[in-house]
C-alpha cells in the first residue's frame, strides 16, 4: 500500500476527497449565453405557434366569404316590394342612378374623394396598412367597431357583397376580398364601381345622380363641377341625410364637413391654400337645388320593411340586389293612417308639434297592415326616423294586464271578483305610490281596479304573483327589459316600450293566448327563384282562459272604465289606456300645471284587428304636455281606425276552461267566482223604546260590516205623522236618542247604511205615543250615543207618559198590530 492511513475512518474521508475531485474534472464549464439561447428557440416556438393559429384562424374565417360576383360589381338591379295582395307598390334602388365611366369623373371630385376617403388608394393593394394599424389601435382602446379604417376597394366590398355588421370575422373577409379585388380589376375600375354605387342621400345613388340632384348638373356637364360642390359630395358619404344641403336644418353641419373635406384636400396637395380658404366662403347651400321628391309611397312601413329585411338576411342590398319584397300592407289602412296622422279626423290636434305613432295589425296572423310614425316635421320616412318601431317611452297603465293581472290569473287562477285592498303602500324601495285620484278605494275587485286604472292594487297583485313570473310572462309577449330586470314601478308602466312591441303583446290576449311577432314582411323572392319564408313561429304565450279572462276585463275597461272614447258598438272590443305623468323638475322648468300628462297610449283589440297607440311630444319645451282633453286623442284615433276598416261583428269565444256567473269569470278548477255586493247589507236587529222619564225615544240596530264593505256609516231619518222625512244624522254609531217627542205622535224611523259610496235598503220602524198629555215643545236634536247632538226636528208636542205603539216591519200581514207597551223590542228582518 502507497498511502498509510491512522485509520478506517482517515481512509474513508481521503477516497471520498479523490470522488469529488474526479467529479469535478469531469464537469464541463456552462457556455456563456446558454440561456439567452434557449429563451430565443422558445419564443421562435411560440411565434411559429400563434403563427400557425392565427393562419388557421384566417383561413377558417375567409373559407365562407362570397365570390366576388362580376353581376353584383355591375350597375345594380332594383327591389320591388308587393302589397299583401300581391300587388306593386314601388320600385326601389334605380329611379336616381346614372352610371358614368371613370372618363367622365373630373378630377377636382377625384382628388376631393381620395382625400377624403382614401389618400393612398393608388399605393396600396386593397388594404392600407398603415391606416389599418391605426384602427385596429383605435378599436382596441374603444371597443370594436370604433374605427373602420376602410380603403375605397373594401368599401366597394363592403356595398357589394358583405352585410353590414361591425364584427372581426366580416372584416376579416373584407380584406381578403378587397386583395382579390385589386388583383383583378385596375385602380380606374375600382372608383368607378364606387362612385357609381354610393349612397350620397337626396335618395341620389352615384355621383352623376347626386350632381344633378343637388346641382342641376348634368353627366355632360361634370367637368363644370366647383371645387366647393365637389368638396360637398364627396363629405355626403359619412352621413348622408345629416349632411344634406338641400335641407336648410343642415346647413350649420353641411357647411363644417364641406370644410372639412377642402382641409384634407389642401393636406394632400390637391389644392392650395388660397383655394382651400376662397373655397370656404361659399355659402355651402349656393347653387343647390330643393330637395328632390322622393315618388316612394308608404315611406314609414317601406322603412319598417327593408329593416325587418336586413336584419334577417345579413348579406343583402335592397337597393341594389334586385329582390322582390312581398310586405303585410294594406294600402287603404295604410294611406287612411297616414291622413290621420296628420290631419285628424272628426278631431283636432292641438298644434303641428304634438306627435303621434301606431301600429295596426292582424289579431290573428301578427300581420302589420298600416303604421304611423310621427307627424310634420317628424313624420317618419324611408331610412329616417320611425316612431312606430323605434321609439321607447314609457307605456303607463298599458303594462297592468301584462306584469300584474296577467301573471295573476295565469299562475294563480284568479277570478275577476278576486278583491284587493286599495290602502297606503310603497314600493319596496320605499318610494311612495298613490292613485291617479290620490284616494283609497278599499276592498275593490281586480277587475274594478283594473277598469277604473288604480295603481295600487294593481302593484298588490304582481306582489302576489312574484316578480319573477311576472317577468318570464311578459318576455313570453314580446317584451324585453334594460339590464333584464323588472323593477316594482314596471307594473304601471316605468319601463320603455316601442308601440309595436304593446301592440304585439296585446294581440296575445285577442288570439287565444297565442303571441306571433308582428311582421312586416311575408317573404322575399331572389332573381335567381330562391324564396325566404317571413312568418315567424307561433308560440302558446299563455293559458286560453288568461287571454279570455283579461279581455273580459279590458272590455270593462272600454264600455265603463277610463277607455270609453274608443269604443266601437258594433264591434268586440277590449282595451286599456294609459298616461305617464312628469316629474316635479320637469315641471317646475318648463312651468307645466300639475296634472300635466306626459305620454298618452290606447292599445286595444278586437278578434280581427289590434293596435296600439301613442301620443305625446318628441321634447319637452313651453305647451308641449297633454293635458285631459288632449289625452283622449290616443282613444279617438284607435276609434277611427277600427270604425273604419273593422269588419268582423262576431264576439271573442269563451274557452270551455272559463265558466261566467253572474258578470264575472272564473278559471274552471281555480278560485271560485264570488259575486260582489252591489250595495251595503240593510242594517238589522232595529230595536225603539220610549223612556218615560226622559220623554226621549232611543233607536238602535245591529250590523255586521263584510270585507268589501268596511268602512260603513249610517244615515238616520224620521218622519212624524206621515210626514217628510226629517234628516236626523249620519254616524258611525248603531244608536241615537231623540229627545222632546211630541205626545201622540207617530214617529218612523229610516235607517240605510253607506259603504264605497253605495247605499243600502231601509230598515224602517215606527213609533206611536198615544197615552198622556204635557204642553207641546220643542225635542232636543237627537244624541248619537256619545254624548254629541247631530240636528233638531220639528216641534213637537206634549211627550206621552206612558205606552208606545209599533209599526210593522218590511213583510209582516198585520200591519196594525198592537204591540205590549213600554220596552217591547221591534226587529226589522
Amino acid at each position: 500500500m502507497s498511502d498509510n492511513y491512522r485509520s478506517r475512518e482517515e481512509r474513508k474521508q481521503a477516497e471520498k476527497a479523490k470522488q469529488e475531485q474526479k467529479k469535478q474534472k469531469s464537469e464541463k464549464p456552462r457556455k456563456k449565453g446558454s440561456f439567452f439561447k434557449k429563451f430565443l428557440i422558445t419564443c421562435l416556438l411560440l411565434g411559429i405557434i400563434v403563427l400557425g393559429a392565427g393562419v388557421s384562424t384566417f383561413y377558417a374565417m375567409i373559407k365562407d366569404a362570397p365570390k366576388i360576383d362580376e353581376a353584383k360589381l355591375a350597375d345594380p338591379v332594383s327591389t320591388k316590394f308587393y302589397d299583401k295582395d300581391g300587388g306593386f307598390i314601388h320600385e326601389y334602388g334605380v329611379e336616381r342612378r346614372t352610371p358614368i365611366t371613370y372618363d367622365q369623373i373630373p378630377k377636382v371630385l377625384e382628388d376631393a374623394f381620395l382625400s377624403t376617403e382614401d389618400a393612398r388608394f393608388y399605393e396600396h393593394h386593397g388594404i392600407d396598412i398603415k391606416r389599418t394599424a391605426k384602427a385596429i389601435f383605435e378599436n382596441l382602446t374603444n371597443g370594436f367597431g370604433s374605427q373602420g379604417g376602410s380603403t375605397i376597394t373594401q368599401q366597394v366590398i363592403k356595398n357589394s357583397f358583405l352585410s353590414r355588421d361591425k364584427n372581426l370575422k366580416r372584416k376579416v373577409q373584407e380584406w381578403y376580398l378587397a386583395y382579390k379585388l385589386e388583383q383583378k380589376y385596375s385602380k380606374h375600375e375600382i372608383l368607378e364601381m364606387y362612385l357609381n354605387k354610393i349612397n350620397l342621400g337626396n335618395y341620389s345613388w352615384g355621383i352623376a345622380a347626386a350632381a344633378k340632384n343637388y346641382y342641376g348638373i348634368e353627366v355632360k356637364d361634370l367637368k363644370n363641377l366647383t371645387l366647393p360642390q365637389a368638396a360637398m359630395l364627396a363629405g355626403l358619404p359619412q352621413l348622408p341625410n345629416a349632411y344634406n344641403p338641400s335641407k336648410p336644418e343642415n346647413e350649420k353641419e353641411a357647411t363644417k364637413r364641406r370644410n372639412l373635406v377642402l382641409t384634407l384636400m389642401h393636406r394632400q396637395g390637391a389644392i392650395t391654400e388660397k383655394e382651400m380658404k376662397e373655397a370656404m366662403q361659399v355659402p355651402v347651400r349656393e347653387g343647390v337645388r330643393e330637395p328632390a321628391q322622393n315618388p316612394m309611397p308608404y315611406q314609414a312601413f317601406l322603412d319598417a320593411v327593408a329593416k325587418e329585411v336586413e336584419g334577417q338576411l345579413k348579406d343583402v342590398n335592397i337597393g341594389t340586389d334586385g329582390l322582390k319584397i312581398y310586405t303585410t300592407l294594406d294600402p287603404k289602412a295604410q294611406a287612411y293612417a297616414e291622413q290621420l296622422a296628420e290631419s285628424g279626423d272628426g278631431f283636432r290636434y292641438p298644434n303641428d308639434q304634438f306627435q303621434t305613432a301606431f301600429v295596426f295589425q292582424d289579431t290573428k296572423t301578427g300581420e302589420v297592415r298600416a303604421i304611423a310614425s310621427g307627424r310634420k316635421e317628424n313624420k317618419g320616412s324611408f331610412r329616417g326616423n320611425n316612431y312606430a318601431i323605434d321609439l321607447d317611452r314609457q307605456p303607463g297603465s298599458t303594462f297592468k294586464p301584462i306584469l300584474a293581472y296577467g301573471p295573476a290569473i295565469e299562475h294563480l287562477k284568479w277570478a275577476t271578483s278576486h278583491t284587493v285592498e286599495d290602502k297606503e303602500t310603497k314600493y319596496d324601495t320605499g318610494a311612495e305610490i298613490s292613485n291617479w285620484d290620490n284616494k283609497y278605494h278599499g276592498i275593490i275587485t281586480i277587475r274594478k281596479a283594473l277598469e277604473q286604472s288604480y295603481n295600487i292594487p294593481a302593484l298588490l297583485t304582481m306582489r302576489e304573483v312574484g316578480k319573477p313570473k311576472a317577468k318570464v310572462f311578459a318576455e313570453n309577449l314580446g317584451i324585453t327589459f334594460a339590464n333584464n330586470t323588472v323593477f316594482e314601478s314596471y307594473v304601471i308602466g316605468a319601463n320603455q316600450v316601442s308601440p309595436i312591441e304593446m301592440s304585439g303583446a296585446y294581440s296575445a290576449f285577442g288570439n287565444n293566448g297565442v303571441y306571433i311577432k308582428p311582421h312586416f314582411v311575408t317573404k322575399v323572392v331572389f332573381p335567381d327563384g330562391k324564396e325566404v319564408n317571413f312568418k315567424p313561429k307561433e308560440k302558446r304565450a299563455m293559458a286560453d282562459y288568461t287571454a279570455y279572462i283579461i279581455t273580459d276585463m279590458l272590455r270593462s275597461v272600454v264600455k265603463t272604465g277610463t277607455g270609453t272614447n274608443a269604443n266601437v258598438s258594433r264591434l268586440d272590443v277590449a282595451g286599456k289606456t294609459g298616461t305617464t305623468n312628469f316629474d316635479k323638475d320637469t315641471i317646475r322648468k318648463y312651468g307645466y300645471p300639475a296634472d300635466a300628462t306626459n305620454d298618452s297610449w290606447f292599445v286595444g283589440y278586437t278578434p280581427q284587428y289590434t293596435m296600439s297607440v301613442w301620443t305625446g311630444y318628441a321634447k319637452n319645451g313651453q305647451g308641449m304636455y297633454l293635458n285631459k282633453e288632449t289625452s283622449r286623442i290616443a282613444q279617438y284615433i284607435f276609434k277611427n281606425m277600427m270604425s273604419k276598416f273593422g269588419t268582423d261583428t262576431s264576439p271573442f269565444e269563451q274557452p270551455s276552461t272559463v265558466y261566467r256567473f253572474g258578470n264575472e269569470l272564473g278559471v274552471t278548477g281555480g278560485e271560485k267566482v264570488v259575486l260582489p255586493k252591489e250595495k251595503p247589507d240593510t242594517p238589522t236587529g232595529v230595536n225603539a223604546q220610549y223612556d218615560t222619564a226622559s220623554n226621549t225615544i232611543s233607536l238602535k240596530w245591529s250590523y255586521t260590516a263584510s270585507e268589501e264593505m268596511k268602512d260603513v256609516s249610517f244615515d238616520v231619518a224620521y218622519s212624524l205623522d206621515g210626514g217628510s222625512k226629517t234628516t236626523l244624522t249620519n254616524t258611525k254609531s248603531t244608536s241615537i236618542t231623540l229627545g222632546n217627542v211630541k205626545a201622540g205622535g207617530r214617529y218612523t224611523f229610516f235607517i240605510t247604511a253607506t259603504a264605497n259610496g253605495k247605499v243600502s235598503d231601509e230598515a224602517k220602524i215606527t213609533v206611536t205615543v198615544t197615552t198622556g198629555s204635557k204642553p207641546e215643545e220643542k225635542p232636543s236634536p237627537p244624541d248619537n250615543g256619545d254624548g254629541t247632538n247631530q240636528s233638531t226636528p220639528p216641534n213637537t208636542g206634549t211627550p206621552p207618559s206612558t205606552g208606545t205603539e209599533t209599526g210593522t216591519p218590511p213583510g209582516s200581514s198585520n200591519p196594525g198590530e198592537a204591540k205590549p207597551p213600554a220596552q217591547s223590542p221591534l226587529g226589522i228582518p
